[in-house]
């Protein structure tokens, strides 16, 4: 399984810091999750200025999870700004053609997030849309929430409908939590509080889940 760490923060600054911690325990090209939400589909805000990133320097690459109402509006500010991976909400979105098509023009990667409450159903029909996807097992918005168990079968559902496609796992996730979304079938884990405050620091915290 692969770990990446998620950064979940009101300004830039901080935002700047945590990239900078995980490019010293991170593989070279390793990715960065970058945790967007706007107050409206979540009951927080975080930072959430793409043209700030426009001239930071990094060898990292972003994974942005747009937590935000009308995705459609704002996609093209993040990729046009280097991010190679955006993650938007099947239950936000109107036009996933539309997005779709757009994250083509920039040659990155779109994956369809789904919350804890949204069925197995309602994702698989878009099994023949997108081949990656997010569990998320947490309600979308605040850091360091406990996660759902009941995600787990959402996980299971989706590998049996298509063993090929990518499931990624975000919420809640520590040792172990990501043992049993990874015997769920999960490919990809997310890790914010247990990574970055880790008492040992977040590299410590990294190695421990990825050697799970």
């Amino acid at each position: 399984m692969t770990v990446i760490p998620a950064i979940n923060e009101k300004t830039f600054e901080e935002v700047a810091k945590k990239i900078r911690i995980a490019e010293d325990f991170l593989p070279a090209n390793g990715w960065i999750h970058i945790d967007v939400a706007d107050g409206i589909f979540t009951p927080n805000k975080t930072w959430n200025v793409p043209d700030e990133l426009a001239s930071f320097k990094t060898r990292l690459n972003f994974e942005v999870h747009l937590m935000v109402e009308k995705p459609e509006a704002v996609i093209d500010n993040w990729l046009k700004v280097g991010v190679k991976r955006l993650i938007i909400h099947l239950e936000a979105f109107a036009e996933p053609n539309f997005i779709l098509n757009v994250v083509k023009e920039y040659n990155a990667e779109i994956i369809l997030a789904a919350n804890p409450v949204t069925p197995g159903d309602a994702i698989s029909l878009y099994l023949g849309s997108f081949d990656f996807f997010q569990v998320l097992a947490v309600d979308p918005g605040l850091a360091g929430q406990k996660f759902q168990e009941k995600v787990l079968e959402k996980i299971k559902f989706l590998r049996s409908r298509n063993p090929a496609v990518k499931i990624e796992v975000d919420g809640g996730i520590d040792l172990e939590t990501a043992k049993i979304v990874k015997a769920a079938g999960a490919d990809i884990i997310i890790s914010a509080s247990y990574i970055f405050n880790h008492p040992a620091g977040p590299a410590t915290g990294y190695r421990e889940l990825a050697g799970v």
